[in-house]
Protein backbone atom coordinates (compact mmCIF):
# COMPACT_ATOMS: atom_id res chain seq x y z
CA UNK A 1 0.00 0.00 0.00
CA UNK A 2 1.62 3.18 -1.18
CA UNK A 3 0.44 6.14 0.86
CA UNK A 4 1.72 8.69 -1.64
CA UNK A 5 0.95 6.78 -4.83
CA UNK A 6 -2.73 6.25 -4.01
CA UNK A 7 -3.55 9.92 -3.39
CA UNK A 8 -5.41 11.55 -6.28
CA UNK A 9 -3.94 14.78 -7.68
CA UNK A 10 -6.42 17.64 -7.98
CA UNK A 11 -6.11 19.67 -11.17
CA UNK A 12 -6.35 23.38 -10.29
CA UNK A 13 -8.33 25.83 -12.37
CA UNK A 14 -6.42 27.10 -15.40
CA UNK A 15 -4.30 23.96 -15.80
CA UNK A 16 -4.71 21.60 -18.75
CA UNK A 17 -3.35 18.06 -18.51
CA UNK A 18 -3.18 15.68 -21.47
CA UNK A 19 -1.86 12.13 -21.70
CA UNK A 20 -0.42 10.77 -24.93
CA UNK A 21 0.57 7.29 -25.96
CA UNK A 22 3.57 5.87 -24.10
CA UNK A 23 2.69 7.68 -20.82
CA UNK A 24 3.83 11.08 -22.07
CA UNK A 25 2.12 13.65 -19.88
CA UNK A 26 1.83 17.35 -20.78
CA UNK A 27 0.73 20.02 -18.31
CA UNK A 28 -0.02 23.60 -19.38
CA UNK A 29 -0.71 26.52 -17.07
CA UNK A 30 0.00 30.17 -16.43
CA UNK A 31 3.64 29.43 -15.46
CA UNK A 32 4.41 27.53 -18.66
CA UNK A 33 4.30 24.04 -20.13
CA UNK A 34 6.03 20.85 -19.00
CA UNK A 35 6.16 17.56 -20.92
CA UNK A 36 7.56 14.43 -19.35
CA UNK A 37 7.74 10.75 -20.27
CA UNK A 38 6.71 8.67 -17.26
CA UNK A 39 7.10 5.02 -16.29
CA UNK A 40 5.25 2.79 -18.80
CA UNK A 41 4.33 0.25 -16.11
CA UNK A 42 2.16 2.74 -14.15
CA UNK A 43 -1.36 3.44 -15.43
CA UNK A 44 -2.28 7.13 -15.34
CA UNK A 45 -5.98 8.09 -15.46
CA UNK A 46 -6.73 11.73 -16.24
CA UNK A 47 -10.25 13.04 -15.64
CA UNK A 48 -11.62 16.60 -15.60
CA UNK A 49 -10.94 17.16 -11.89
CA UNK A 50 -8.09 14.86 -10.90
CA UNK A 51 -5.31 12.47 -11.89
CA UNK A 52 -4.93 8.97 -10.41
CA UNK A 53 -1.85 6.76 -10.73
CA UNK A 54 -2.37 3.00 -10.41
CA UNK A 55 0.04 0.08 -10.52
CA UNK A 56 -0.89 -3.22 -12.20
CA UNK A 57 0.61 -5.50 -9.49
CA UNK A 58 2.71 -5.41 -6.33
CA UNK A 59 6.08 -6.26 -7.81
CA UNK A 60 9.00 -4.36 -6.30
CA UNK A 61 9.68 -2.35 -9.46
CA UNK A 62 6.04 -1.25 -9.72
CA UNK A 63 5.89 -0.29 -6.04
CA UNK A 64 8.99 1.87 -6.50
CA UNK A 65 7.69 3.51 -9.67
CA UNK A 66 4.18 4.12 -8.24
CA UNK A 67 5.07 6.77 -5.64
CA UNK A 68 7.76 8.30 -7.83
CA UNK A 69 5.42 8.70 -10.80
CA UNK A 70 2.71 10.25 -8.63
CA UNK A 71 5.23 12.74 -7.16
CA UNK A 72 6.53 13.68 -10.61
CA UNK A 73 2.99 14.30 -11.89
CA UNK A 74 2.11 16.34 -8.79
CA UNK A 75 5.23 18.51 -9.19
CA UNK A 76 4.39 19.09 -12.87
CA UNK A 77 0.84 20.23 -12.04
CA UNK A 78 1.99 22.36 -9.09
CA UNK A 79 4.79 23.90 -11.18
CA UNK A 80 2.61 25.05 -14.07
CA UNK A 81 -0.04 26.33 -11.64
CA UNK A 82 2.09 28.18 -9.05
CA UNK A 83 5.75 27.66 -9.89
CA UNK A 84 8.68 26.91 -7.59
CA UNK A 85 11.36 29.16 -6.18
CA UNK A 86 14.61 28.86 -4.25
CA UNK A 87 16.18 31.75 -2.36
CA UNK A 88 19.94 31.93 -1.84
CA UNK A 89 21.94 34.24 0.43
CA UNK A 90 25.56 35.35 0.12
CA UNK A 91 27.52 35.75 3.37
CA UNK A 92 31.03 37.19 3.37
CA UNK A 93 32.91 40.46 3.04
CA UNK A 94 32.80 41.62 -0.58
CA UNK A 95 30.54 38.77 -1.70
CA UNK A 96 27.91 40.06 -4.10
CA UNK A 97 25.68 39.00 -6.95
CA UNK A 98 24.38 41.03 -9.86
CA UNK A 99 22.35 40.42 -12.96
CA UNK A 100 23.79 41.55 -16.30
CA UNK A 101 21.28 40.90 -19.07
CA UNK A 102 20.57 37.16 -19.01
CA UNK A 103 23.58 36.34 -16.83
CA UNK A 104 24.03 36.02 -13.10
CA UNK A 105 27.48 37.33 -12.12
CA UNK A 106 28.93 36.30 -8.74
CA UNK A 107 31.88 37.86 -6.91
CA UNK A 108 32.61 35.42 -4.11
CA UNK A 109 36.28 35.83 -3.21
CA UNK A 110 37.69 33.97 -6.18
CA UNK A 111 40.29 35.40 -8.55
CA UNK A 112 37.60 35.71 -11.23
CA UNK A 113 33.89 36.40 -11.54
CA UNK A 114 31.61 33.38 -11.94
CA UNK A 115 28.85 33.72 -14.54
CA UNK A 116 25.70 31.64 -14.97
CA UNK A 117 23.57 31.82 -18.11
CA UNK A 118 19.83 31.97 -17.43
CA UNK A 119 18.29 28.74 -18.84
CA UNK A 120 14.98 28.69 -20.71
CA UNK A 121 11.96 28.48 -18.42
CA UNK A 122 13.88 29.76 -15.38
CA UNK A 123 13.95 33.31 -14.07
CA UNK A 124 16.79 34.65 -11.93
CA UNK A 125 16.17 37.69 -9.74
CA UNK A 126 18.65 39.64 -7.63
CA UNK A 127 16.59 41.77 -5.18
CA UNK A 128 19.76 42.92 -3.36
CA UNK A 129 23.43 42.24 -3.94
CA UNK A 130 23.44 39.48 -1.28
CA UNK A 131 20.22 37.69 -2.31
CA UNK A 132 19.39 35.52 -5.32
CA UNK A 133 15.91 34.19 -6.14
CA UNK A 134 15.55 31.43 -8.75
CA UNK A 135 12.02 30.81 -10.05
CA UNK A 136 10.52 28.43 -12.59
CA UNK A 137 7.84 25.87 -13.38
CA UNK A 138 10.11 22.81 -13.15
CA UNK A 139 11.06 21.92 -9.58
CA UNK A 140 13.91 19.79 -10.87
CA UNK A 141 15.45 22.57 -12.99
CA UNK A 142 15.08 25.22 -10.25
CA UNK A 143 16.72 22.96 -7.67
CA UNK A 144 19.52 21.98 -10.04
CA UNK A 145 20.43 25.59 -10.89
CA UNK A 146 20.27 26.58 -7.20
CA UNK A 147 22.60 23.69 -6.31
CA UNK A 148 25.07 24.74 -9.04
CA UNK A 149 25.09 28.35 -7.80
CA UNK A 150 25.54 27.19 -4.19
CA UNK A 151 28.33 24.83 -5.30
CA UNK A 152 30.50 27.76 -6.43
CA UNK A 153 31.19 28.65 -2.79
CA UNK A 154 29.41 26.38 -0.28
CA UNK A 155 29.16 27.77 3.26
CA UNK A 156 32.08 26.93 5.49
CA UNK A 157 31.58 26.06 9.19
CA UNK A 158 34.13 28.38 10.84
CA UNK A 159 33.12 31.87 9.73
CA UNK A 160 29.90 31.06 7.85
CA UNK A 161 31.12 32.57 4.57
CA UNK A 162 29.65 31.28 1.33
CA UNK A 163 26.41 30.87 -0.59
CA UNK A 164 23.61 29.18 1.33
CA UNK A 165 19.91 28.50 0.97
CA UNK A 166 17.77 31.02 2.88
CA UNK A 167 16.31 28.33 5.15
CA UNK A 168 19.59 26.42 5.64
CA UNK A 169 21.19 26.22 9.09
CA UNK A 170 25.00 26.17 9.07
CA UNK A 171 26.55 24.15 11.90
CA UNK A 172 29.37 26.29 13.24
CA UNK A 173 32.68 24.99 14.59
CA UNK A 174 34.71 26.69 17.27
CA UNK A 175 38.12 26.72 15.59
CA UNK A 176 41.51 26.88 17.30
CA UNK A 177 41.90 27.93 20.89
CA UNK A 178 45.21 29.29 22.15
CA UNK A 179 46.89 28.77 25.53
Amino acid sequence: MSRIGNKPINIPEGVEVSLKEGNVLTAKGKQGEITRSLSPSIEINVSDQDIVCERPNDSKANRIAHGTTRSLVFNMVEGVANGFSKKLELNGVGYRAQKQGNKLVLNVGLSHQVEFEQPDGIEIEVPSNTEIVIKGASKEAVGQLAAKVRGVRPPEPYQGKGIKYADEQIRRKEGKTGK
